[in-house]
């Protein structure tokens, strides 16, 4: 494990390195305790650079057994090798020369799960971001690009299967039981997207016809047994793959593609080329253990990792600032995947939460950071919201800029000039200004500053002049070293709405530009002025949330109910319902701390039936409309002074106030929702289980709610509706005897499953109140739980700190103290892990005094802690800052 160096990486600093890897040929001895790993690069010093230039090569914790160059083996004076750098002072004069570098690593005690690791009797690699250097010394860096070709050598009883990147290439028998097989990848790659596994799996194969006729064989590798779980993955993957061809053009461009699934694995998945490999929660479902919400990610993610072989393999990214550009990208790529399989405004409106959970609160701490980065210590914690999903959202905003033909000729623009190269957020933008002749230069500031805007925005209608007018003000807060903000281009899509629920024409507009349906914000101070508009409209503003902003608007309480009923724009509408939802809710936390018991309006409880019982508007857009904001969302929203006791008290009682008013009418659809065909995770399917669930939590407040979720309970036939009534029983009704009967009778059933028990785990993570922190100490102790795994981790520990607000933030700190101590437990085994833990408390500076000087005790005793990794320090100072 790496300790801190206190490194600090420049994007300013970036410059090509001095020389090239143009061949890479790796040959694996595998062994548990010692394999061997032996390289033969073929080194190309870059023109221009002198002869007398070191070769500097990116080692960690390596231990070296031998350097040869062109055949001849260096004495321990030619070169200075420690575990981490390889530095050959005085390389041969000839500008391309082979270098041979032989090294050992373990990997069955690599707890880190980076590198080379063994976990579960199955060799795997992690190479993202520095994973490479933690296998053989190179020149880890995305910029360089090499072809690569891999002997694996293994015992033909341990690792009868031996997979690499690209295509096979040969395979045979060895003495003494061992086999090896060779794998070579044609396509020039950066060392991050190194893969091999090896060991005992079973296969689902199947086959995909390419656009233009070529047959790619596919193979998706699990534990054996698990077979039959891994066909949805496989469905999945082919309509990628068919997608990805109709909507971008992108043909696979392999002899095969496969996917193999590990269960100890740091990320979601990893887009290696040719050979994906996922965390199996990711890829393993049927209806007995998974969920809907399973189904929907193991969909994305699928198409995620292999929309990644064009954005983010072929072209790859210059350095690692650069790595919206492919993550970015290809989140925007597979959420329109998502959008066109399933519903597009449904999709919006989850793509919407998940930034506001997420990215928003990036964006108010201290872990602030642009799109793409500027500096960083530890590349590892730039894997996020910020760069994912706002990222995504700044692709989308050039699209709405430019419009769908532009966009789509840009992007065919980029596949075409920058194939096969590491390119920068630069040559991206420069694409779509090549091709549309616009000016992108201030636009491009979503990349380069921190920070999310918002607009404020008041309205007037002046009837006789027949004018409606917008005064729409931007500004930016400041973020950590980036106090002074630039004005943005934001493009604002709105719509004028009448009281026939109908658009409103208007004859001109002035004040700015006004392109279908999006007002272009680019001053501070815009007046925006709508000519011929008899009747004073309804107005609704950043439809589709057409950019990643706030809105400060100036707008009456019957404006929203009105556009919460009738706006022809499906995400506003839910937007205003939950605007109005927001507001009660923030105006019953003040009422809760002046001592007032929380009031809420009929009109606000009546609206929720409405909308529930509105046929036209399918089940799954009725119950994200039903789902109350958040707790952690009605706090981001209330800024300063957190109390999360009484928000959580204000959610309550507003649910309680929803269920009283239209308990029969939530009662009667309850009873029509209900499945009565076999189970199909289709999205209309799943669409009417999320609201038939919605409803169940409403009615379990009521009286006989108790027994309804445990009716609920023992009638599930699939894990969408057994957990939906176990997260009820527990957390509506902890304590009681059916809650205690449904979380025993689970364990006992799923007990040797260990992705269903993540679920057991987390829904008990997520109990709300004081007594909870007992609950996930205790758990720790549980024959079930690993800190050495990190979907356990992630399922007690991550739930805990991250969705319990109640339980963690007790009053007295005894959630930060077992969050400080777990978190460093974490951090022996895998770092990584241990520093996206530590995130949870990035906003701690927004709490009540008492909560916020416990919380900052938890991170002041994480950061006095010994020999602290750079992950965990880098995360930890930057919260304190």
């Amino acid at each position: 494990m790496r300790t801190d160096t206190g490194h600090v990486f420049r994007l300013e600093d970036y410059r090509p390195s001095d020389y090239l890897i143009l061949e890479t040929s790796l040959v694996f001895r595998l062994s548990p305790e010692a394999t061997r790993v032996t390289a033969t690069l073929t080194i190309e010093r870059r023109d221009g650079v002198a002869a007398s230039a070191p070769l500097v090569l990116d080692g960690d914790g390596l231990t070296l057994i031998r350097v040869a160059i062109d055949g001849s083996e260096l004495q321990s004076t030619d070169f200075l090798a420690t575990p981490d750098q390889l530095t050959i002072s005085q390389p041969p004069a000839a500008p391309r020369f082979q270098l041979l570098i032989e090294t050992e690593v373990a990997p069955a005690g690599n707890e880190t799960l980076m590198g080379l690791y063994r976990s579960n009797s199955v060799y795997c690699t992690q190479c993202e971001a520095e994973g490479f250097r933690r296998i053989t010394y190179f020149l880890d860096r995305p910029d360089i690009l090499s072809v690569y070709t891999v002997r694996i050598e293994a015992k033909l009883d341990e690792a009868p299967l031996l997979l690499s990147n690209g295509n096979p290439a040969g395979s045979g028998n060895l003495a003494d039981g061992w086999h090896y097989a060779v794998w070579h990848d044609p396509f020039p790659k950066p060392s991050y997207l190194f893969a091999l596994v090896a060991g005992a799996l079973g296969k689902v194969a199947d086959s995909f016809v390419t656009l233009s006729g070529r047959t790619v064989e596919l193979g998706i590798y699990v534990e054996p047994g698990k077979e039959r779980l891994a066909g949805y993955a496989m469905d999945a993957l082919k309509r990628s793959m068919t997608w990805d061809e109709e909507a971008f053009g992108r043909e696979y461009d392999l002899d095969v593609f496969n996917i193999v699934a590990v269960s100890d694995f740091n990320m979601g998945a990893m887009e290696n080329k040719g050979l994906n490999i996922f965390n199996d929660k990711y890829v393993l479902a049927n209806e007995e253990t998974a969920t809907d919400a399973d189904f929907a990610n193991i969909e994305a993610i699928i198409a995620h990792e292999y929309f990644h072989n064009w954005t983010g393999n072929r072209i790859t990214c210059r350095d690692w600032f650069q790595l919206c550009l492919k993550e970015g990208l290809t989140v925007f790529r597979d959420h329109e995947f998502s959008a066109d399989q399933r519903s597009r405004a449904v999709k919006r409106i989850a793509e919407v939460r998940t930034l506001r959970a997420h990215q928003f609160p990036e964006d108010q701490g201290p872990l602030a950071h642009p799109v793409r980065p500027r500096r960083y210590r530890e590349i590892n914690n730039f894997y996020t919201a910020t760069v994912y999903e706002k990222g995504s959202e700044v692709v989308r905003m050039i699209r709405t800029i430019l419009g769908d033909d532009a966009f789509r000729a840009g992007m065919d623009l980029y596949f075409d000039r920058h194939d096969g190269e590491a390119a920068a957020i630069e040559d991206f933008l420069k694409v779509f200004e090549d091709v549309s002749g616009r000016d992108l230069s201030q636009f491009a500031l979503w990349y380069h500053q921190a920070g999310t805007p918002n607009l404020t925005v008041s309205s007037t209608h002046n009837p006789a002049a027949r004018e409606f007018t917008l005064e729409i003000e931007q500004s930016v807060p400041p973020t950590p070293s980036e106090s002074r903000k630039r004005l943005m281009h934001i493009p604002l899509a709105f719509g004028l709405v009448g009281a026939d629920g109908r658009p409103v024409a208007y004859e001109g507009v002035e004040g700015a530009t006004v392109e279908d349906g999006v007002i272009h914000i680019r001053k501070r101070r815009q007046v925006v002025r709508f000519s011929g508009v008899a009747e004073r409209p309804a107005v609704s503003l950043n439809r589709g949330f057409s950019a990643p902003i706030t809105l400060s608007v100036e707008q009456k309480a019957d404006d929203q109910f009105f556009l919460a009923g009738h706006d022809s724009d499906s995400f506003s509408r839910w937007q205003a319902f939950n605007t109005l939802l927001t507001d009660a809710l923030i105006a019953a936390f003040r009422q809760i701390l002046g001592g007032r018991e929380p009031a809420y309006t009929a009109r606000l409880t009546e609206l929720a039936g409405k909308i529930a019982g509105d046929e036209t508007l399918e089940p799954a857009y009725r119950a994200l409309a039903l789902a109350l904001p958040g707790e952690a969302d009605i706090a981001r929203d209330i800024g300063k002074g957190i109390n999360p006791d009484a928000i959580f008290t204000a959610r309550e009682a507003l649910a309680l106030a929803i269920a009283k008013v239209n308990g029969q009418a939530f009662s009667s659809l309850y009873d029509r929702l209900a499945d009565k065909g076999p189970f199909s995770p289709d999205a209309a399917s799943a669409g009417r289980r999320s609201l038939r669930n919605i409803l169940l939590d409403y009615l379990t407040l009521l009286p006989e709610g108790t027994e309804l979720a445990a009716r609920h309970f023992r009638s599930a036939t699939n894990m969408t509706d057994r957990a939906a009534a176990l997260t009820v029983l527990a957390h509506r009704h902890r304590g009681s005897p059916e809650a205690a009967r449904a979380l025993a009778d689970f364990e006992t059933k799923y007990g040797g499953d260990a992705l269903v028990m993540d679920k057991w785990f987390q829904i008990q993570a997520g109990v709300p109140g004081p007594q909870t922190v007992e609950t996930v100490r205790a758990l720790t102790k549980h024959a079930g739980f690993s800190m050495a795994n990190p979907n356990r981790v992630r399922s007690l520990v991550g739930t805990f700190s991250s969705a319990n607000q109640t339980g963690f933030h007790r009053p007295d700190g005894e959630g930060y103290r077992f969050f400080a101590e777990t978190v460093l437990a974490v951090e022996k085994r895998n770092p990584q892990v241990a520093a996206r833990l530590a995130t949870a408390l990035r906003s701690w500076r927004s709490l009540e005094p008492v909560r916020q000087a416990k919380a900052r005790e938890a991170l002041l005793k994480i950061a006095s802690a010994e020999n602290l990794s750079a992950d965990l320090r880098d995360i930890v100072e930057r919260t304190l800052a």
